[in-house]
């Protein structure tokens, strides 16, 4: 069977584990940041309330600073949630440092007004804090940025270690780009090829033991990888993609000029791995809850399918999961008990368009009570238990058996690099209805490049909504 080669890779590429410099400096940045922004800040509402009438400091909680604090508070929590702190030029895009202040500003003004309407906070002392927290924050950026440049140009601040991958024939040119920035330390080279199945964990052991933050990709070197960015953040290495010929644009990326060469960068947010342990968390609770729950259907089911057909009343398959690695799968069984015998006879009959996934209508092999489990999903509660053992998840791209996989081209294995789940974007999109495995790859690609907690809850809810219609089940 065509597997991967993924050694020593256990984890969900959204389970990131940044190397520690990365996470190091990210830290460093947000708490330098977050200190001179609180004193911008700070000054900007002292000035603010000696320059205009005094303000009524009825919440003082026991000092006159109190209500100062919890304001600033606030608008250091409404700077970071927009994403004033990240890595690259977001931090110092001043419209959109105006947009946050003034709406902490609004937030703020609510607040007294609906929960202290004792305090009286005159008109002018708002206006003068908004536009000196909006100028002094500004210019305190402006000042870093400034800064830190020269200190890079000088020399005198650390340098980035970086990697470049790219065709032999470019690589003197990218080279003579990137030593344009005097900002990095180039550790070393690579063909394209270091990118390929069989090597992409020994390219990342390499990266990681040279202590490389950022890499230099030449476009055409990934071109049908769209699993690069997921891989590298997983690495917590920045990535820089160099071409005059960008045509695929990702979410959370930003074009920067480096050494005269306009790029698209893909950055590693610290939050992939928070919010991938979450949505972890959220599956196993809902799973035990879902089991506590529907004991009752497990009997009922259990009793149906023993009564109906000769056989197991439970259903084991092998199927590959994360990383190309094979568990068992549970379900309840839906057809006779000698159905894999019979599929080999069967396959003739095959309705998907490639034949990499097995699908027939009005299978012979099905129960009676099958038919019903299967029309209302059903059959696929007891993968409840597979949740709780950490092989799959409430939402993601559906396990495959190992016949299907051994029909795989090298870029289905896409899919394998997150946790498989009960459902996904193929089981919301017409399910049975799509006989081409492309279109299935698409969607997984789709899931897993736009992926976060808030489209695992709208597939959720789409869930159901098929599950209840029969839409697409057969």
């Amino acid at each position: 069977m065509k597997q991967p080669c993924f050694r020593e890779a256990p984890l969900d590429l959204r389970a990131s584990v940044p190397i520690r410099l990365r996470k190091g400096l990210w830290w460093l940045r947000f708490l330098t940041l977050g200190l001179l922004d609180s004193t911008v800040l700070f000054l900007a509402w002292i000035l603010a309330k000696y320059h205009t009438d005094a303000v009524d400091f009825t919440w003082q909680i026991p000092s006159t600073f109190s209500p100062i604090l919890m304001t600033i508070a606030i608008q250091i929590v409404a700077l970071a949630i927009q994403g004033n702190y990240q890595p690259g030029k977001k931090r110092y895009d001043y419209l959109n440092i105006l947009k946050t202040l003034t709406f902490a500003h609004g937030l703020i003004l609510a607040f007294v007004f609906l929960y202290q309407p004792d305090v009286d906070i005159s008109r002018a002392t708002l206006i003068w804090s908004w536009l000196l927290s909006t100028s002094l924050v500004s210019l305190g950026r402006f000042t870093t940025n400034v800064t830190l440049e020269h200190l890079r140009h000088r020399k005198i601040l650390g340098q980035s270690y970086v990697f470049i991958i790219c065709d032999p024939e470019d690589t003197e040119k990218f080279i003579s780009l990137i030593k344009k920035e005097k900002r990095y330390i180039i550790c070393g080279t690579a063909s394209p090829r270091c990118l390929d199945r069989y090597y992409r964990q020994e390219t990342l052991e390499k990266l990681n033991d040279l202590g490389v933050t950022e890499v230099f990709i030449a476009w055409n070197a990934i071109k049908n990888r769209m699993f690069i960015r997921w891989l590298f953040q997983s690495s917590g290495i920045l990535v820089h993609l160099l071409s005059a010929e960008i045509k695929n644009i990702y979410r959370n990326v930003e074009f920067n000029e480096i050494g005269g060469v306009t790029c698209l960068s893909l950055d590693c947010p610290i939050i992939t791995a928070k919010d991938f342990w979450i949505k972890r968390s959220l599956d196993f609770c809902l799973a035990a809850i879902l089991i506590f729950l529907l004991s009752p259907i497990f009997l009922a089911i259990s009793v149906a399918i023993k009564l109906d057909s000769p056989g197991t009343v439970f259903y084991r398959q092998t199927r590959i999961g994360l990383r190309g690695r094979p568990f068992q799968v549970w379900k309840f069984r839906t057809m006779r008990s000698d159905a894999e015998k019979l599929q080999r006879e069967l396959e003739a009959l095959n309705e998907t368009k490639d034949g990499i996934i097995f699908k027939i209508k009005n299978d012979p092999r099905i129960t009676r009570v099958g038919s019903f489990l299967r029309r209302y999903s059903l059959d696929e509660i007891p993968q409840l238990f597979n949740i709780l053992c950490g092989e799959m998840s409430l939402v993601g791209p559906r396990p495959l058996p190992t016949r299907d996989v051994d029909k795989f081209s090298e870029h289905h294995f896409i899919r394998h690099d997150v946790l498989p789940g009960i459902t996904g974007l193929w089981q919301v999109s017409g399910r049975s209805n799509i006989l081409d495995f492309e279109q299935v790859i698409q969607m997984d690609l789709s899931y897993i490049e736009h992926w976060s907690l808030w489209l695992d809850f709208e597939i959720l809810l789409k869930t159901v909504k098929v599950v209840l219609t029969k839409e697409g089940a057969y």
